[in-house]
């Protein structure tokens, strides 16, 4: 057991609910959608290197990912896709913010153990108004002290919240199925981790080193949690 811990923090996409297999099913329509142009693994490599190219610019989340889509229409046409093929590419946008929430198994019983022991965070990258639009949904906004919703993971972004909430990165654990985001900037910084796999990642969070830091945990579950703190 770990007695330092004071403030446990959780990703919310694919660590609290289902998030990248919604975006891979609606990669999935959008290259169907160019096969005229090109086939679909190679649509899937060109909207990749959209979505790397604007990532600095349009951030993480459902409406960054929906204008790389349209871009990538332009691109892979040469600018002689029709209105209709954009219309589509739209849609598929329009249903991914729309998907329902299906929260991943033991996340309300480990979340009901360790309320009012623990000082409950959400730390999760994406587009505000679908973050909080999916955390409304979830139910799961009362077991929460703070929802931090993060242009980016970084250790100057993890710092930044740490202050915020006033607290040492000696008491601070984040939770989450990203070793590049929940785990790497967290240790950086004197903070625990643990990473819980999912089994879909996403190609730019994907990390295929093995790790080993004092402080860092590999949990095959979320309620793994509760018999580390």
């Amino acid at each position: 057991m770990n007695n330092s811990i004071t403030t446990i923090a959780f990703d919310a996409d694919d660590t609290l609910w289902i998030n990248e297999p919604y975006f891979q099913q609606a990669e999935q329509q959008f290259c169907s959608l160019l096969e005229d142009y090109l086939p679909q693994h190679s649509v899937s490599q060109e909207l990749f290197k959209t979505e790397m190219q604007n990532l600095e610019l349009y951030g993480y989340g459902v409406k960054g990912f929906m204008l790389c889509m349209v871009e990538t229409v332009c691109r892979v046409s040469n600018n002689m896709a029709s209105l209709n093929l954009i219309n589509k590419t739209i849609e598929i946008g329009h249903e991914l913010l729309q998907k329902p929430i299906e929260l991943l198994d033991g996340v309300h019983e480990t979340l009901e153990n360790l309320k009012g022991k623990y000082r409950l965070i959400v730390a999760t990258k994406g587009d505000l108004l679908d973050q909080e639009r999916k955390l409304k949904n979830s139910g799961l906004q009362d077991y929460f002290h703070h929802i931090e919703i993060m242009s980016d993971k970084k250790e100057s972004d993890y710092q930044k919240l740490l202050k915020h909430l006033d607290c040492q990165p000696e008491n601070f654990l984040m939770l989450g199925n990203s070793i590049k985001s929940d785990v790497l900037p967290v240790l950086e910084i004197g903070g625990f981790a643990a990473h819980i796999p999912y089994h879909v990642t996403w190609s730019h969070e994907q990390y295929e080193k093995n790790l080993e830091h004092k402080r860092f945990m590999e949990f095959k579950s979320i309620k793994d949690v509760l018999e580390y703190v």
